[in-house]
């Protein structure tokens, strides 16, 4: 007989999960989903993964970590396999028929040219097709308010049931980052949650707080769980962009930005964010989009806020541009190394990097440029169209720091600098200010006085 989550209390669901009684089918087995599908095994379910790609799908039940820079997974994968308490599959039909509940974390994009709910849209027929009556479905996917609810139409004319009554809907936003994720979905922040009325509330509520030791913040509806994300997401990006935005001013008045804004953040109500050379990865410069396609003429802030951080790569082709005039290089035929592929350091993940845009328009300027990431192979980085480092300065004319791997930060300038042709840093994660070898280059960085600053500028 079918266990009916729909209409449990928390300790019951609770109780269920921790007994061994649920199945969870998690749609979505990227950075994500993974690590939360393989969570709740950890705590007594039984999950079914579902994702559209047969090779992760073959990967992951052979118990090879298609995620192996994310802490965690390695262990608890061998472990939830050997338990039989994990498998993976393309069906999601049958997945779907076999859970009581199910989560959603498949990729949707969003980007100056739309919005693309695709793989939402896959996933909610497979799940339509298969959803049994008492079931719960849950969107974890970070998604542009209002839309899990859209899906209702769809999931009540394929399985002939009704949202509410015969099976639960909510959306609880994913709020990790690459890199912690296990942590995150366990003890760094509460979960969000937000149901299609209490009868689903309450068993999610029981079971997010089995996995995760903050707890859960309940909100009033599923709509209004989906802006938190989204919100979160376009608080930093306007804040980025106004950083970003002083530092371009500090630069026209000759002060050091990081030095103001230090000061500044000393007073209570400050908390300006720290400029730099852009805004990469999955949720920052996306979810921007989902409120000004939404919602075009009020999100006049939020559209100008990202317009300044995609102008910032183009802002280090000019900062690369005034150094090497200043040592009398043009850019045209320079070897220009790029320090940095990923979005941000301590990943390896390129998705809206900066580093991207930048190397485009240093390739149009005709600049001979190679690419420097310890977190991407040289077949890797020319599988891309790039040309990757070849391990030696000599005879290089700038480098540019787009990612703040922890690798560059102990990178021997005075070393480096003994093999270049042109002595010319350009800092976009300020990983060397203050570095007392920067008297020996022409150094320049996002909102820094043009020249050589002195050991603790």
């Amino acid at each position: 007989m079918n266990l009916v989550l729909l209409s449990l209390s928390s300790e019951e669901s609770s109780k269920l999960l921790k007994e061994g009684k649920l199945t969870i089918s998690v749609f979505g087995l990227g950075k994500m989903g993974l690590p939360l599908a393989l969570v709740f095994a950890e705590r007594g379910a039984k999950v079914i993964g579902v994702d559209a790609n047969i090779n992760i799908v073959e990967s992951l039940n052979k118990g090879v970590n298609t995620i192996p820079f994310e802490p965690g997974v390695e262990d608890m994968l061998k472990n939830s396999l050997n338990a039989g308490r994990f498998v993976a599959t393309t069906n999601g039909v049958w997945a779907t028929s076999q859970s009581d509940l199910i989560v959603i974390l498949v990729p949707v994009y969003a980007s100056r040219a739309g919005i693309d709910l695709s793989n939402m849209k896959s996933a909610m027929e497979s799940i339509g097709k298969g959803l049994r009556r008492g079931s719960i479905i849950v969107t974890e996917t970070t998604l542009p308010p209002g839309t899990t609810e859209s899906f209702i139409p769809i999931l009540e004319r394929l399985s002939n049931l009704r949202a509410g009554k015969d099976f639960g809907l909510a959306h609880a936003p994913e709020r990790t980052m690459s890199g912690r994720v296990v942590k995150d979905i366990t003890e760094s922040y509460p979960k969000i949650l937000g149901a299609i009325n209490r009868e689903t509330l309450e068993p999610l509520i029981g079971i997010y707080r089995t996995i995760n030791t903050k707890g859960v913040i309940p909100l009033s509806s599923i709509k209004a769980a989906e802006a938190v994300k989204v919100f979160e997401g376009v608080y930093r990006d306007v804040n980025i962009a106004l950083a970003n935005e002083l530092a371009l001013i500090s630069e026209e008045l000759g002060l050091n930005v990081n030095e103001i804004i230090d000061s500044a953040n000393s007073q209570p109500y400050s908390h300006i964010h720290r400029p730099g050379a852009g805004v990469g990865g999955h949720c920052i410069p996306v979810y921007p989009w989902f409120l000004i396609h939404s919602f075009p003429e009020l999100a006049k802030i939020i559209r100008l806020s990202r317009e300044i951080n995609e102008l910032m790569p183009i802002h280090m082709v000019e900062l690369i541009l005034r150094a090497l005039n200043a040592a009398g290089r043009s850019l045209k035929g320079s070897r220009v190394i790029v320090l940095g592929l990923s979005y941000r350091g301590g990943v390896k993940e390129h998705l809206n990097s900066p580093s991207i845009p930048l190397i485009e328009q240093l390739l149009s300027w005709d600049a001979n440029v190679e690419v420097f990431d310890p977190y991407y192979s040289n077949a890797e980085i020319e599988k891309m169209g790039l040309k990757p480092f070849n391990g030696s300065f000599d005879g290089a004319d700038a480098l540019v720091v787009m990612t703040d791997h922890s690798e560059f930060k102990k990178l021997d300038l005075e070393g480096i600098r003994k093999h270049m042709r042109t002595p010319v840093i350009v800092d976009g994660r300020y990983i060397f200010l203050g570095r007392e070898e920067l008297t020996d280059f022409i150094y320049i960085a996002p909102g820094i006085p043009f020249g050589k600053p002195k050991k603790g500028a």
